[in-house]
């Protein structure tokens, strides 16, 4: 049976990076579900078969930031599916620390996160815009609206991936290329299990599973919105930052004490 969205994944051809585990794999089961075709990509390619044989896809085992892994992807999905109509750039990495991180640490944050996005599109959109019809979806988080304490080169690619996605937006979507930006804030994947315990403590309260960030995009592909926000009121918080900045950074500095406290205590 069909779903019933602005978005028809019945017999849709769809590209998912880092869909491995966490929140990749759980939109490529919930698209499969829906009757979707599925190309799934991951480093990691014991976890990526096993997705692709769950969602009867293709698995494609490649670093889908570089210029060659992303290059492969897409003509392996293209000879795949015939065409593809979605494409998640989903992958992300969040080194921990600040400007003393490693440059290879900011590096590697700034290919997967931004750069990834970037070597998609400019392949994805010549075929899409002779069609007329394409729809990107990146994968950005509550951090590229806000920002990520802890891990200063996740939150400042982040608000590079969210920036790239809007200007794809502003440019061409009146000749038919939808794109959107998933904003999760807390979601329990691997990634929130190494943020460090002062991180874990603020936002594993309210952290949900990577199921219900899938049935969010679900719900997003019915209204095409741009943001996607499983966390609703990160649209809260995003305004309180807009409408008085300086006050929003000192908050963010009581919380980053907190951190400083809890890490006291531990040690």
């Amino acid at each position: 049976m069909t779903e019933d969205t602005g978005f028809d994944l019945q017999g849709a051809g769809v590209v998912v990076t880092g869909g491995g585990g966490g929140i990749g794999s759980a939109m490529a089961r919930r698209f499969a579900a829906a009757g979707a075709r599925i190309v799934v990509a991951d480093l990691d390619g014991d976890a990526v078969a096993e997705v692709a044989g769950e969602t009867g896809g293709v698995a494609v085992t490649v670093d889908a930031a570089s210029e060659n892994g992303v290059s492969r992807l897409i003509e392996t999905a293209i000879d795949e599916l015939g065409a593809i109509d979605l494409y998640c750039a989903n992958a992300g990495v969040a080194p921990h620390g600040g400007p003393e991180a490693a440059d290879a640490s900011w590096a590697r944050a700034w290919d997967v996160n931004v750069m990834a996005h970037v070597r998609a599109a400019g392949l994805l959109l010549p075929p899409w815009l002779e069609r007329g019809r394409g729809r990107f979806l990146a994968t950005v988080s509550a951090a590229g609206m806000l920002t990520m304490l802890g891990s200063a080169p996740y939150a400042v690619t982040k608000h590079g991936a969210l920036a790239f996605a809007e200007w794809l937006s502003a440019t061409y979507r009146h000749r038919g290329i939808t794109v959107q930006a998933l904003c999760p804030q807390g979601v329990r994947t691997g990634m929130l299990a190494e943020a460090g315990p002062g991180m874990r403590a603020l936002v594993g309260p309210t952290a949900i599973s990577p199921e219900e960030v899938s049935e969010t995009v679900i719900a997003a592909l019915a209204d095409d919105r741009f943001l996607i926000l499983p966390h609703p009121e990160i649209a809260d918080y995003y305004r309180a930052r807009v409408a008085d900045t300086g006050r929003w950074i000192a908050g963010m500095n009581i919380l980053q004490r907190k951190i400083e406290n809890m890490r006291s205590e531990e040690g």
